[in-house]
């Protein structure tokens, strides 16, 4: 496979073709260089003098080229590190918000599972069934929301008590206001009872008086 055909870049494909071109400008040059001086004993003719100078200046064209390319390409090689760097401590810095991201989600996850989990004293109360709740109350029969029916249940069950609660304090006063009243009528008779035998006590010479004259 030629190199040509694994290096895309258009830049790397440049400098393979003036390295290609070098090395046959050299090779050209060798050649003739070689066969000059297999007839060193003859003097060169123009024409090679010529070709060898033409041969000299194109290496020396296609060298420049190469370190020109060198250069870029050291260049590019740096911008690349750089940017490469760059792109890594963005990605470190993505994946350590990431991170930070699925632990937040766990967090969230454990509070919303221990909120769901958690033992509400409203759970607790003794709160009359549901069905029972919207026979009273039938406005709520449509209303799906969980929570504002709860909200509703428990402001009839808070209801119902205060109604309760006024109850007994009526009754409670109802039961003060007849031991208050039995008490009076105990003390009453107490005193009917002391006021009789105060009478009979009274009456008892009179008593003797007549059985001795009858």
């Amino acid at each position: 496979m030629a190199s040509g055909d694994i290096v895309q870049d258009s830049f790397l494909q440049s400098v393979l073709s003036a390295s290609a071109q070098a090395r046959l400008d050299c090779e050209s040059l060798i050649d003739l260089t070689e066969r000059s001086a297999v007839s060193s004993s003859q003097s060169l003719s123009a024409d090679t003098k010529l070709h060898l100078s033409r041969l000299q200046r194109q290496l020396n064209s296609d060298l420049a080229s190469l370190r020109d390319a060198s250069r870029e390409s050291i260049f590019e090689v740096r911008m690349t590190k750089q940017s490469t760097s760059e792109a890594r401590q963005e990605v470190d810095r993505l994946h350590l918000h990431l991170q930070n991201l699925y632990y937040e989600e766990r967090h969230l996850r454990g509070e919303i599972y221990a909120c769901e989990s958690y033992d509400h004293q409203y759970q607790q109360l003794p709160l009359i069934p549901l069905g029972e709740f919207l026979e009273l109350q039938p406005e709520h029969k449509d209303n799906n929301d969980e929570k504002s029916l709860m909200f509703a249940r428990i402001n009839h069950e808070l209801a119902e008590r205060e109604a309760l609660e006024q109850q007994r304090q009526g009754l409670l006063k109802t039961k003060q206001s007849l031991i208050t009243d039995n008490k009076k009528r105990k003390d009453d008779l107490a005193s009917l009872d002391k006021d009789l035998e105060t009478f009979i006590d009274a009456a008892k010479p009179i008593q003797k008086l007549f059985e001795k004259q009858y």
